[in-house]
Order: C-alpha cells, then sequence, then structure tokens
C-alpha cells in the first residue's frame, strides 16, 4: 500500500498518511494544521497519478535516502580525508554503492514536496529534471505529468 507524506505548511513537520477516498482533510500532529487532500481509486491501487495535495501530475523519482545525512557523511569524508590521505572518499564511496542498492525509490512532487512510497508505477517516473524543477518552482508552470524533452 502507498504511504504518503506531505510538508506541513504551518511548522515544516512531516504528516503522513495512508490513500484512501474518503479522506478529505489531513491534521498536523505537532501544531494541529489541517491540510486539505483529495484521494482517487489509484491512490488506493498504489498507481500515483495525481498529487493529493495540490492536484498536479508532475513528480520525479529517487533513491529514499535523507539528503541531510549524505550532506553530513560527505563532509565527515571530507574532513577525515587530511588524515586518511584521501581513503575516507572511498569508504565513502563503498558505502553509497551499496546503499544505492538496495535502497527502494520514492516519487516527490515538483510543486509541493509530497513524498510517496511504495508507488506501483515508480518506473513510469523519471529522475529529478533541474530546468522542470525550476519553471515549476518560479514560473508555476504546469507540465501535466509529461517530461520536459528539448
Amino acid at each position: 500500500m502507498m504511504e504518503v507524506t506531505l510538508t506541513c505548511e504551518e511548522c515544516g513537520s512531516g504528516v503522513q498518511l495512508a490513500p484512501k477516498v474518503a479522506t478529505t482533510d489531513a491534521e498536523c500532529h505537532v501544531c494541529h494544521h489541517h491540510h486539505p487532500v483529495a484521494f482517487t481509486s489509484a491512490d488506493e491501487e498504489g498507481k500515483l497519478e495525481t498529487c493529493p495535495c495540490c492536484q498536479r501530475k508532475d513528480f520525479y523519482k529517487q533513491k529514499d535516502f535523507n539528503r541531510k545525512i549524505g550532506v553530513i557523511l560527505f563532509v565527515i569524508a571530507a574532513i577525515t580525508s587530511i588524515w586518511t590521505y584521501g581513503i575516507s572518499f572511498i569508504v565513502l564511496y563503498v558505502f553509497d554503492f551499496i546503499l544505492h542498492r538496495y535502497l527502494p525509490e520514492i516519487a516527490i512532487c515538483y510543486k509541493c514536496n509530497t513524498i510517496f512510497r511504495n508507488v506501483a508505477n515508480i518506473d513510469e517516473l523519471h529522475g529529478f529534471n533541474h530546468e522542470m524543477n525550476d519553471r515549476i518552482i518560479y514560473a508555476d508552470h504546469d507540465f501535466q505529468g509529461k517530461q520536459l524533452e528539448h
């Protein structure tokens, strides 16, 4: 079953939901702010077509790993490379390679950054596209789920 994690607009904490057509509202457990959501029957089946939070169809996929932890590990490897003569970067590369092979992929909405886990049609999604992200965030462009190609 697909899991949805949206970000609270008020406090920034994560609000986790299981998609059900009857659910029309998500409450943040920290600040008790209510977020309107609209799930479809496809969401209940685990197929991602439309974001239940912003009603957009533009998603990208990535590995399910916290970016902040990745940056912290890189900084630690960079600092320790002074004493290890760069071996710490090799250790970090091996660790990253192992994580990349075994971590599952998640889908993320370009517009509202809602995270979707256990998506049935994850293979239909493309990786992150910087130009699409900039057009969606800064110009409010709607690609209707189509990948930007030149």
